[in-house]
């Protein structure tokens, strides 16, 4: 243990991606370009307009080869983007990067026609298709694809969408990520690192949290500018996209990849926002504990009492080895490969990317996990949290490429029951009342922010992607005042909202990145809460079962993958069962306030 400006232990901490290239030099990352290059060429010149004249086993054969070369075409793209999400400032580390995803859009619209032709399939020759067993590996991939069919453009279009793509959406994320990896808050006189100023809202000292946040807004100022118009941007392109491919709504085209209806997440929003009353309740709850008669935006992350140690490096290792390993030995082996192979980059960095992530790759390679360990236990259950995605990577790896990939709103699925398990730990261990209700605070904090949170960005994506079709371009002054009503809606009136918490949605990458992606996190952190509740009340008869559901990866749709934990995605009731289950956490944290009081 240490002190909040103490080393932690993580600093060496770095991720070795020898196991996909040994260097950008290596030999067999350009052999691996040009066969990629070469079987893309290839599976056009062989099924180009001949796949609607396809058997079963002629299409199943297809898919396959389709698999490996997208595969094949994934690895040097993979390597590429961890190298530069370490160091975003190293101009040949942006331009490898660049060249890796330019090539990636031209060969992948080599082989566009294959989907846009099954599409085309009429519909019951498709259905005969599907229904024949040789297709069974398959099955669920080309039933997905087939969901499009409303929204397809022609070949000659999607491929100028898909080859303008590089110049517009990702081009954008690019320069954003950039900036915001350059930004650099200056508290008390010294430039420090953006996880590092972001952890200081995190401290017990109210004093230390404002000087945080206002130096944060100083630094968010400068450039604010430019990451609105790139917003600007993003809205119209996403605009124009929704527009010439006929989807009905701004979600629309997530919802589908994430094989949800668009009646189904609105049902998740209208059943959270119903709920605000929650963290309104717990925001007054936390003011009281922190001796304010009103919390404001920087306070929200407060921690109960003074103590500022830190855990150590090790410490949090044995910790979450302990919580994966005390479910499924199977589990804590997986996960403790992660820290024994070195696919972990922990250490903070002057220009690495922002944020945590875990990079699922191909099946016969491992996931990383990227983050910046900052010691304080949120900092601990953010490791466990992308470890719980790398086990699900993992162990998804068995499947085969199109199998493995799994839609968003269950990508969350591990990663919130690890974390879960790692919290559990953590507070079975802690018999004092005063820290145990400092732990339950800092719980609900994280619950709160994954699910009301959330959702209120997608409150907030929701009027800002609605304003720019119906408006134009959007001010800065109005893209603000939409953050400020959706932040003040979820915060209620136990929350002010500081003049310089406004300009804040200035730095969520998810915006930018992938528009609409955020409602996933309040899903995915629901769905794993209900299977967390199920195995507190089974037990291990729920561990197999849960495995198996990782497994799967995305080999079959989300509602029937739910089915395996024993959880009805189709019930009404469900994400109220979810929401109770907050409740009954904050009603724990509230009698035990009283108790102690």
């Amino acid at each position: 243990m240490g002190t909040a400006t103490e080393e932690t232990g993580a600093e060496g901490v770095v991720w070795n991606l020898d196991d996909i290239y040994m260097g950008s030099e290596d030999p067999q990352f350009a052999q691996d370009i040009d066969a990629a290059k070469f079987a893309a060429r290839a599976f056009r010149d062989k099924y180009y307009g001949k796949v609607a004249e396809l058997t079963a086993a002629g299409l199943r054969n297809t898919v396959a080869e389709l698999e490996k070369l997208t595969a094949d075409l994934m690895r040097p793209s993979i390597y590429a983007m961890l190298r530069y999400a370490t160091d975003t400032a190293d101009p040949q580390r942006g331009a490898l990067r660049q060249q890796m995803m330019e090539m990636s859009t031209v060969l992948s619209s080599e082989t566009l026609f294959f989907v846009l032709e099954w599409v085309a399939v009429d519909d019951e020759k498709a259905k005969r298709l599907l229904n024949d067993p040789a297709i069974e590996p398959y099955r669920h991939h080309l039933e997905g694809e087939r969901r499009y069919k409303p929204y397809v453009l022609s070949e000659p279009e999607e491929r100028i969408l898909a080859e303008k793509g590089t110049t517009s959406q990702s081009a954008w994320a690019r320069l954003f990520e950039e900036l915001t990896a350059e930004i650099r808050p200056v508290i008390d006189g010294e430039e420090v690192g953006w996880e590092r100023a972001m952890a200081r809202l995190q401290s017990p000292n109210r004093d230390i949290r404002r000087q945080a946040a206002e130096a944060i807004t100083e630094a968010l100022k400068p450039g604010l500018k430019t990451r609105a118009y790139i917003l600007n941007t993003i809205l119209l392109d996403h605009a124009t996209n929704d527009r010439l491919h006929g989807y009905p709504s701004w979600l629309s085209s997530m919802n589908l990849y994430n094989e949800a209806s668009d009646e189904a997440v609105q049902a998740l929003v209208d059943a959270v926002t119903k709920r605000y009353d929650i963290p309104s309740r717990y925001y007054s709850l936390k003011a009281r504990l922190l001796g304010l008669e009103k919390l404001a935006d920087y306070d929200r992350l407060a921690p109960l009492g003074e103590d500022q140690t830190t855990v150590s490096w090790d410490d949090a290792k044995n910790l979450i080895l302990d919580a994966y390993g005390s479910f499924s030995p199977k589990a804590g082996e997986i996960v403790a490969k992660f820290f024994d192979n070195k696919w972990i980059h922990a250490a903070s960095g002057p220009n690495k990317m922002t944020g945590a992530f875990c990079m699922t790759t191909i099946p016969d390679a491992h996931p990383y996990v990227l983050l910046s360990y900052t010691g304080q236990r949120r900092s601990v259950l953010t490791l466990a949290h992308e470890l719980g995605h790398g086990l699900h990577g993992y162990l998804a790896g068995e499947q085969t490429l199109f199998n493995a990939e799994t839609p968003l709103t269950l990508a969350e699925t591990a990663s919130v029951f690890g974390e879960a398990l790692t919290f559990g730990k953590l507070l079975k261990s802690e018999t004092d009342p005063k820290k145990r209700l400092a732990l339950l605070v800092s719980r609900l904090d994280d619950s709160i922010a994954t699910v009301f949170r959330q959702i209120a960005f997608n409150r907030f994506e929701d009027l800002i992607h609605t304003a720019r079709r119906e408006h134009g371009e959007l001010s800065i002054e109005a893209i603000t005042d939409m953050w400020h009503k959706t932040q003040t809606d979820v915060l209620g009136d136990g929350v002010e909202v500081t003049e310089g918490y406004d300009i804040w949605w200035s730095y969520v990458p998810h915006f930018i990145r992938t528009p609409g992606y955020v409602y996933a996190y309040a899903f995915g952190f629901l769905f794993s809460l209900a299977i967390y509740q199920r195995y507190l009340e089974v037990g291990d008869e729920l561990i197999d079962p849960c495995l198996d559901l990782l497994a799967a990866g995305g080999s079959d749709p989300p509602e029937v993958l739910a089915k395996q934990v024993g959880l009805d995605l189709a019930d009404p009731n469900f994400w109220a069962g979810g929401l109770e289950a907050m409740d009954s956490l904050l009603t724990e944290a509230e009698e035990l306030a009283a108790q102690i009081s």
